[in-house]
This record gives structure tokens, C-alpha cells and sequence, in this order.
């Protein structure tokens, strides 16, 4: 397939490209600097910039970009950027593909969202059929899902990507808990009973790959693996794993001193199901958390 693809020097775009191109396709990435490489187009979603024909051209499009909501201490001026980037790049390739010819329209858009439209959800589980919550992120993943209608209205296929929390050692929940858990002072984060719906990057990898081929599959899909945890089970198995102790436990006023605003996301409660890929056949090749963190440890 031809793809063309957003987000592609993030944690989890530059695994993508890495896969799909060892998989034989040819991914052109849209960056926002003048192009380097003859696979590179440039684009300005913060001024619906994008040329048509760069997505006529193309089979499938993937959007994964937008600000890492862990990546700095949330102020006011990172919030609006943690929203913007991800609404301004979803409107602009939308509103791009809708205006196309119908024939020259690509198959399907996968776009990225994030369980995070959950809200915090406590010891109830949810699929794709349950409604937005509250608070900050469940806000942005309800006006970002909402940026891609233009797509849809068109014909387009749309798979809305929830994605919970990949785990690999270079990036995401993990990096940066490793060398507190290696130094010994590793710990959960508040009282360590809220869910964590993590998936492993292989099998984020693979759904990613499902979906593409999957033309059955639109809307709303919750990219995690089967079987949840709460962060006290995944600190007892982190630890187990790196043979360490986690006895140390990180309070809440802590975080919030530490984190700012994202403290209370780090501390929501999100038990998420994948009803959508378990229903549609999708195979996990770690579906247990700790032949996931092997995985990530070692991979």
C-alpha cells in the first residue's frame, strides 16, 4: 500500500514507519519542515496547509500526530498545544480527503485518539460503545474523534485509534520508570488501585497493521490488550522482573507537585476492554502483562 503518514518522528511513529516499510509498503511522511528525503512532503496543519494531491496519491492515511501529553509539565500554554496539535492535524487531513474526487480518495483514514476519552472510569470496564468522560483529556479526545467527520461524511473508512499505554523501554509508561525501579526506589503512584490499560508494541504494531486490512472495521477501536491491571499489579511485576523491590510508593500530592496537571490523568482509573479487535478476530501475541514487560525489557 501506498501510506502517507502524520506523527512520523514520535514513540510510536517511528516504530510504525520502521514496520510498515519492512512490511513493503511505501510510506510518504508529511513533516512540517522543508523536506529532507524524497519519501517527505511538507504540510502546515496549524494553517490547514496540506496539498491535495499528496493525499490523492495515497492508499491509506495515518494520523498519529500531536504533542506528547507526558513529555512536559502541563501549564496553561501546554494544554492548549496538547489539543491544538491533535485537532489541527486530524481537521486538515479530513477536510483534504473530503475534497477530493470521490475516486481519488485514499481507503481509509486511521486516526489516533486515546483511551484517555474514557475519563476516569474505576473498577467498571468499558468498550468502544461507552460515552466520553470527563476532564481534560477526555475533552480533547471528544473534539479530536469529532475532527474527523469530514472523512466519514465523505465515504471514507475511519478507525478511530483509543490506544492505551505501549510498552517499550524507549518511551511511553515505561522509560521513565525504569531507573527508579533499577535503583530500588521504584513504587506505585498513589494508592495504586486505578487500571492501567497497557498493550505491548508488538501487539500495537500488529492492530495498527489488522486495521488497515481490515476493511469491516471503522469508528471507535480501544487499542490495549486483553487483561488490564491495576498499577499496584504492574509496579509487583515491573519489580519482579527487574529483581528489585517497590516499596516505596509515590503519594499524590507528590505527583502533583512533581507533574502539575497531568497528576490526575497519571492517577485515573481507566479500565479499558478491546471489544472491537476481539470481536473482529485480532490475536494478541502478549496478552498477559508480564510476557509483555519481557518484551519490552528485553526487545
Amino acid at each position: 500500500m501506498r501510506i502517507l503518514m502524520a506523527g512520523v518522528s514520535g514513540f510510536l511513529g517511528t516504530r510504525l514507519v520502521d514496520r510498515l516499510t519492512a512490511d513493503g509498503h511505501q510510506v510518504t511522511r508529511l513533516v512540517r519542515r522543508p523536506p529532507r528525503t524524497p519519501d517527505e512532503r511538507q504540510w502546515n496543519p496549524a494553517a490547514a496547509q496540506l496539498d491535495p494531491q499528496v493525499v490523492a496519491d495515497a492508499d491509506a492515511v495515518v494520523n498519529l500526530a500531536g504533542a506528547g501529553v507526558g513529555d512536559k509539565r502541563w501549564d496553561d500554554d501546554y494544554r492548549k498545544l496538547i489539543r491544538t496539535s491533535r485537532v489541527d492535524s486530524t481537521t486538515t487531513l479530513a477536510i483534504t480527503i473530503a475534497g477530493l474526487p470521490a475516486a481519488d480518495r485514499p481507503a481509509v483514514l486511521l486516526n489516533s485518539s486515546a483511551v484517555g476519552w474514557y475519563g476516569n472510569t474505576g473498577d467498571r470496564t468499558v468498550e468502544e460503545d461507552a460515552p466520553a468522560g470527563e476532564g481534560f483529556l477526555a475533552d480533547v479526545c471528544r473534539v479530536w474523534e469529532a475532527a474527523t467527520r469530514p472523512a466519514e461524511d465523505a465515504g471514507v473508512r475511519v478507525a478511530r485509534l483509543r490506544t492505551g499505554l505501549p510498552l517499550h523501554r524507549d518511551g511511553g509508561l515505561l522509560k521513565p520508570q525504569l531507573l527508579p525501579f533499577r535503583l530500588g526506589v521504584g513504587g506505585k503512584l498513589g494508592n495504586g488501585r486505578q487500571w492501567l490499560p497497557w498493550i505491548s508494541m508488538r501487539d500495537w504494531l500488529d492492530a495498527v497493521v489488522f486495521l488497515l486490512a481490515r476493511e469491516d472495521v471503522a469508528g471507535p477501536v480501544n487499542v490495549v490488550g486483553p487483561a488490564p491491571v491495576t498499577n499496584a499489579e504492574f509496579t509487583r511485576e515491573l519489580a519482579r522482573q527487574l529483581h528489585r523491590p517497590a516499596i516505596m510508593p509515590i503519594p499524590a500530592l507528590a505527583l502533583k507537585v512533581a507533574l502539575g496537571g497531568f497528576a490526575q490523568e497519571a492517577l485515573t482509573s481507566t479500565r479499558v476492554l478491546p471489544g472491537v479487535l476481539g470481536r473482529a478476530g485480532f490475536t494478541w501475541t502478549h496478552p498477559d502483562l508480564p510476557g509483555a514487560l519481557h518484551a519490552a525489557l528485553t526487545g
